[in-house]
């Protein structure tokens, strides 16, 4: 087999590839910056990391624990596999060899990284005989594990879901582990960004709250991967502050990024090939080459796809390639199927995987050399978090991003010096969104009675009022008490607007096995009747959708086709919070009611993505109360006079085409992804009485999407401008304002979206 060093020059020999990569960038090695051990480390833990062949600290993880032992809270930012788990690991290990009441939670996004966590430190802890009982408390913990981990764990490893829907309505139960607990671990800090961020920030205000009334007041640890405001995240999360560590000492490898523009098949039109199809090329190339893969795809439709695609090619070659092994891995599969998955690519029984953003987190998979971007992720930090997946052993690895159509893609590859001179985004979280503050406040006080002069955000007394006229609180002297027999947290999740999700029964042959869950907005999108379901290189059909008993019956069948949905959108403002000029537009910022409904879904055949009919879907609509960003088209501003200038016959359609475009490239500015955002046009609003464009938060009391767009209108407004008249194609094409329609009225929509942002400054 070739080095992958000579794979790559190979690959990138060939015309048809190099003619296509807009970037080759060659990332070189980086040597350790080394400090040797504290000595308040202590010699047991020295002698630990030392029979793990550890005789010295990165710079990051010494400043680490100096931070720590000074009592200051800390946010560590450095790259994937630098060794992050020793930032916290040893100020937390340290205090409680010294100390025998002390205890730390660690808290972590999924419950795999939990797992991960839990067999490193009982590597260290048994392997030395620390005797430190470490427990992992989450969904799948039998209970008698869980009286333990309560009554004698000295480290106690868990998830935000827990933590809000176990341990703190129960805090009594834990009253000797509260009591004592000296550090809160928080791993993976960039993924609490918009709601799940929102509910998060409100979650460790619950926590600190029932803290503070046992008489502790733990040290933070945050760590994250690389974004543009992590001190602030975190400050935002724990509302305390904190110091950054970011001087990364660790090692790395050479590392190869390329980013890859399919080839025009239809120049006119500006039609490129498919991601998809790109993707399992290049990926094959890897595989096929003795070279551990991942590849990463931005829908679960489009993972279960590119899967399947590569399984069948290998398997329908002459050679001895059968032996090759590739997974998906998603949301939604079973947890003894994603345990499966990753054993295997730990220890190299599967050599390469598919996955959505499942595995961007620091989950341990072994070593892969090879990282293959279906897709821009939606944020430049992603990315970068994605393509470091590859190469965790300070080996020489790759990362190849294949571009979409999208235009948020396009954007990237062919102005790659943002990619590389930009800083990655920032993550913004709003603790004080009226929805998720009301439910936390519910939580706050079947917990613990709260005093009327609390602070729980600055909303806290007004929400308290409304949910006394709901009879769920009452008021009595000078305390809040809960009065509802509901248990709250249980009515409430933290990563969906459903807390309930709907569960996959297959039903073939007679049978009656789950396998996989969706929560509800998705599963409207995708487990409609007569929807096919994609899972692990299985087809199956939708044969009912029952939201009421969150039930969906699927029966395995092989089809030639897979099926997608149509979306129509309606949209009403409720309150304006400001409106201004700016950026040569009325800008309106406020709150709108979004109804959306699935109301037609389309087969298109494998491989070719040919359309071979609709279907109709009868399914209730699902409205969200939520931010929206409006763009006013109104007089005497150069957006009324850029839109006039087009022909009347064509403005509906252009309309159309720029909010598209500006949802589409917002993302490069925005930590978000395209479908985080959503966007109505109307010809004359009755709200506004002009042209307007909304773009709208699609979660469900906003996340702060659309007060960022506000913030960075005009560099928005100009990568649009500056995407649109670099774009080869004639009249349109996926890759800017989309496909030229030839049913629409007659003028080039191009040229009048051009000269429109050219009148727009």
């Amino acid at each position: 087999m070739p080095s992958l060093q000579d794979l790559l020059s190979s690959l990138l020999s060939r015309r048809e590839l190099s003619e296509c990569v807009t970037l080759h960038k060659t990332i070189p090695q980086k040597k350790a910056v080394e400090v040797d051990f504290p000595a308040e480390l202590g010699e047991k833990i020295t002698r630990a990391l030392q029979s793990r062949g550890i005789h010295k600290l990165y710079s990051h993880q010494y400043e680490t624990f100096r931070t720590v032992k000074e009592g200051k809270n800390v946010v560590v930012v450095t790259p994937t596999a630098s060794g992050k788990t020793l930032c916290y690991n040893l100020p937390v290990m340290s205090r409680l060899l010294s100390s025998q009441d002390a205890r730390a939670l660690y808290l972590f996004p999924t419950k795999a990284l939990s797992q991960d966590q839990q067999a490193e430190l009982n590597e260290t802890v048994l392997g030395a005989d620390l005797g430190l009982k470490v427990f992992t408390y989450d969904g799948d913990t039998p209970s008698s594990i869980r009286v333990a981990a309560r009554d004698s764990g000295r480290i106690v490893i868990s998830n935000p879901d827990m933590l809000h829907a176990g341990i703190l309505p129960n805090h009594p139960k834990w009253i000797k582990f509260l009591a004592s607990l000296q550090f809160v671990v928080i791993d993976e800090i960039h993924i609490y960004r918009g709601v799940f961020g929102s509910h998060m920030a409100n979650l460790i205000r619950r926590l600190k709250r029932i803290l503070a009334f046992y008489g502790a007041h733990p040290v933070f640890i945050c760590c994250s991967a690389t974004i543009g405001n992590p001190d602030h995240l975190a400050e935002t999360l724990i509302g305390e502050p904190v110091t950054l560590v970011n001087n990364n000492g660790a090692p790395s490898g050479i590392k190869h990024l390329v980013l890859y523009n399919p080839p025009l098949v239809d120049p006119v039109q500006g039609i490129r090939r498919g991601v998809v199809t790109e993707s399992v090329r290049i990926a094959k190339e890897f595989l096929l080459n003795g070279v551990k893969t991942i590849v990463f795809a931005r829908s679960r439709v489009r993972t279960e796809l590119i899967g399947s695609y590569i399984n069948r090619d290998l398997a329908n070659r002459y050679s001895d390639n059968r032996h090759i092994r590739v997974e998906t891995y998603r949301g939604g599969y079973l947890p003894r199927e994603r345990r499966m998955i990753e054993q295997g690519l730990r220890n190299g029984s599967i050599q390469g995987v598919v996955s959505t953003n499942a595995l961007e987190l620091g989950i341990d998979i072994g070593g892969l050399d090879a990282a293959v971007l279906a897709g821009f992720p939606g944020s430049i930090a992603s990315l970068w978090q994605q393509a470091g997946r590859a190469g965790r052993r300070s080996d020489e690895s790759a990362a190849f991003m294949i571009a979409s159509s999208a235009p948020t893609d396009q954007y990237l590859v062919k102005h790659p010096e943002y990619l590389l001179g930009e800083s990655p985004e920032s993550a913004w979280v709003d603790p004080d969104n009226p929805y998720i503050l009301s439910d936390h406040i519910k939580c706050a006080v079947f917990e613990i009675p709260f005093k009327d002069s609390e602070t729980f955000g600055p909303a806290a007394g007004e929400m308290l009022r409304i949910l006394e006229e709901e009879g769920v609180v009452r008021l009595s002297g000078g305390t809040w008490y809960w009065a509802d027999r509901s248990y709250p947290a249980e009515q409430i999740s933290l990563r969906s607007s459903s807390p309930e999700n709907v569960v996959i029964i297959d039903i073939t042959g007679g049978r009656q096995e789950v396998i996989g869950e969706m929560d509800v907005p998705s599963a409207k999108e995708l487990l409609h009747e007569g929807a096919v379901y994609l899972h692990r290189q299985d087809q199956f059909l939708v044969t009912e959708l029952d939201l009421e008993h969150h039930t969906c019956r699927v029966t395995g069948k092989d089809v030639n086709f897979y099926t997608d949905t149509i979306v129509k959108t309606d949209i009403k403002v409720l309150h304006e919070d400001h409106r201004e000029l700016t950026a040569g537009a009325g800008v309106l910022l406020g709150d709108v009611l979004v109804r959306t409904q699935v109301t037609k879904y389309k087969k298109l055949k494998f491989r070719t993505h040919e359309n071979l009919g609709y279907g109709d879907v009868f399914l209730p609509p699902e409205e969200v109360h939520t931010r929206s960003l409006a763009l006013i088209f109104q007089e005497e501003t150069p957006i009324h006079k850029a839109f006039y200038e087009a022909p009347e016959y064509i403005r509906e359609q252009l309309i159309g085409r720029l909010g598209n475009l500006l949802i589409q490239v917002a993302p490069v500015f925005l930590l978000c992804d395209s479908r985080d955002l959503g966007t109505a046009e109307r010809l004359k609003d009755p709200h506004t009485g002009y042209p307007t464009i909304y773009i709208y938060d699609r979660a469900p009391g906003g996340s702060g999407l659309s007060e960022g767009f506000a913030r960075r209108l005009e560099v928005i407004r100009d990568a649009a401008a500056a995407l649109v008249t670099s774009c080869p194609c004639e009249g349109g094409c996926p890759s800017c304002i989309g496909p030229e329609d030839e049913k629409a009225a007659v003028g080039n929509i191009k040229e009048a979206v051009i000269r429109f942002f050219d009148h727009w400054k």
